[in-house]
């Protein structure tokens, strides 16, 4: 019988965008459970800090600065992860930006930027990391967004960005399979980071716009970054080992509800 714990002792995970919010949460939550955590971002100062806090808290840690956006970038990341631990066994693809306006008005390079880094970083980062997992039942998580199924106005280039990662995460399970690497995908609804509050901390949102958040999702809460850090280490566990190419949306039921009362 599998092993289903959710202990992840002697292996090493690669965490993008982990100075904050979901990131932070996932690798706090691997460090927790025994894993030897790189922590990467553009932050420096944040990603340093971060990983003082889990060494301190008796973790193993370690901070990368990287932009995903760069193939250099990410080739030191995984040259410098495997000169420090020797392995690496699960990669969080969470590095991600978001800004908005209508198609037609948005600057070509701003929404160049938004492709690069969301879908392409994710690219960079499996391809870079691939190999080191090869025949060792690694696993990859990519990082969605409901976004990608049901947008709003003014965000093409992140929910076409978040639709590309799903049919990434599907194809490079069907090239990994193989090779006993499982490749899936997290798609979060309402998640209390400063991406949601649009760079500001929750306690600088107007009770009323926390409200209307809250109320818009079934459960009827803005979810912790927390939650979704369980879900990802649920699928990067033994108990997941038969998953792969698939899509976890965990949303508090956004997408389950028609948009209109009519």
């Amino acid at each position: 019988m599998a092993d289903l714990s959710m202990r992840f002792d002697g292996q090493v995970v690669i965490i993008t965008g982990a100075t904050s919010g979901i990131g932070l949460a996932t690798a706090r939550l691997f460090a927790a459970r025994g894993a030897a955590v790189v922590l990467t971002g553009r932050r420096a100062i944040l990603g340093e800090s971060a990983a003082v806090a889990i060494r301190a808290d008796g973790g193993i840690a370690h901070f990368v600065a990287t932009d995903v956006s760069d193939p250099a970038q990410v080739d030191h990341l995984v040259e410098e992860t495997l000169r420090l631990y020797g392995r690496i066994d699960i990669l969080f693809n969470n590095a991600g930006i978001s800004s908005g306006g209508r198609f037609w008005e948005q600057p070509i390079d701003e929404w160049e930027r938004m492709i690069t880094v969301n879908l392409l970083g994710h690219f960079y980062c499996a391809r870079a990391v691939a190999p080191h997992m090869l025949d060792r039942s690694g696993v990859i998580v990519n990082m969605s967004s409901v976004l990608a199924y049901a947008t709003l106005p003014g965000l093409t280039a992140y929910t076409a960005s978040k639709a590309g990662i799903i049919g990434l995460t599907r194809a490079m399970a069907l090239d990994l399979a193989d090779r006993g690497v499982r490749v899936n995908c997290i798609v979060p609804g309402s998640i209390d980071t400063p991406m949601m509050w649009e760079g500001k901390d929750r306690s600088e949102v107007p009770p009323t716009m926390q409200q209307e958040a809250a109320e818009a999702v079934p459960l009827g809460r803005v979810a912790s970054p927390d939650e979704i850090a369980t879900a990802v280490v649920f699928l990067a566990s033994p108990a997941a080992s038969l998953i792969t190419g698939a899509v976890l949306i965990a949303d508090g039921g956004l997408l389950a509800k028609i948009a209109t009362k009519y």
